[in-house]
């Protein structure tokens, strides 16, 4: 699909041509002749048809901006962790020497590095946003040099692969942290409340990168409305100029 849209803009433009010159010879032929008929009705088919295709892929093209603001929400989420468990690391961690707080530290520690050294969540985030199937196909671009085109394809197939379950190394709660809980819910509750923020967070950010993968997934399995989508536009493309020819036959008919 990433190979269609380097040379989309050039299959339009030449099918366009190619219609442009079908009904250059048919300017031979006097006004109301058999094949003015024709191309007319080459207009109706194809354009017709056209017109539907396009209705159909405009309603993939609803379903893809799901992907958009699910890339959005992804980022809050990540966003919120970081910043929630880097506030919780500077409040209560440094210096610390009671062993409940060490331990709701230490997963704390566990969670962001389940996160942060995990390369493929950025990864796969940054990828949905750069080669979502809409902009590969991006009607308005043209060429595309290469060497982009390669770097995509491989970006893409990096992102195929991503795979949630090894992102999932660590859970929020564990028996270990439910006993810290308890103890500190006694005696030192804001530290409790805070830790439940972070894990709340964590949670929320598992959530949110599962269904950006299930959007990205969508996306990739009907993929093919968009070659649909660039045959209806070849069809337009190519049947245009016989309407426009017949409409310049009208008017010039005495």
């Amino acid at each position: 699909m990433l190979q269609i849209a380097q040379y989309q803009l050039h299959l339009l433009l030449g099918l366009f041509l190619i219609g442009t010159f079908g009904t250059a010879l048919l300017f031979r032929k006097p006004p109301g002749h058999r094949a003015w008929k024709l191309a007319d009705l080459v207009w109706v088919v194809l354009g017709g048809i056209g017109a539907l295709v396009a209705i159909i892929a405009g309603l993939y093209t609803s379903d893809s901006s799901r992907l958009d603001r699910q890339i959005d929400i992804a980022y809050a989420a990540t966003a919120a962790f970081d910043r929630d468990a880097a506030r919780f690391r500077l409040r209560y961690c440094e210096g610390t020497d009671e062993p409940a707080i060490t331990t709701l530290c230490e997963k704390v520690e566990f969670l962001s590095a389940s996160t942060a050294s995990n390369a493929e969540l950025p990864l796969f985030i940054a990828v949905t946003q750069e080669v979502a199937p809409l902009t590969s196909l991006s009607f308005l671009v043209g060429n595309t040099r290469s060497d982009d085109m390669n770097e995509m394809q491989d970006m893409a197939a990096r992102a195929d692969a991503f795979d949630i379950e090894r992102f999932l190394i660590f859970t929020s709660r564990d028996a270990q942290t439910d006993a810290a809980i308890t103890q500190l819910r006694r005696s030192n509750p804001i530290v409790v409340g805070d830790y439940q923020i972070i894990a709340k967070s964590y949670d929320g950010l598992i959530g949110q990168v599962g269904k950006l993968r299930e959007e990205w997934q969508y996306l990739q399995d009907n993929a093919h409305i968009l070659l649909l989508q660039l045959a209806a536009l070849c069809m337009v493309a190519f049947a245009a100029p016989f309407r426009l020819g017949k409409s310049i036959v009208e008017l010039l008919k005495p």
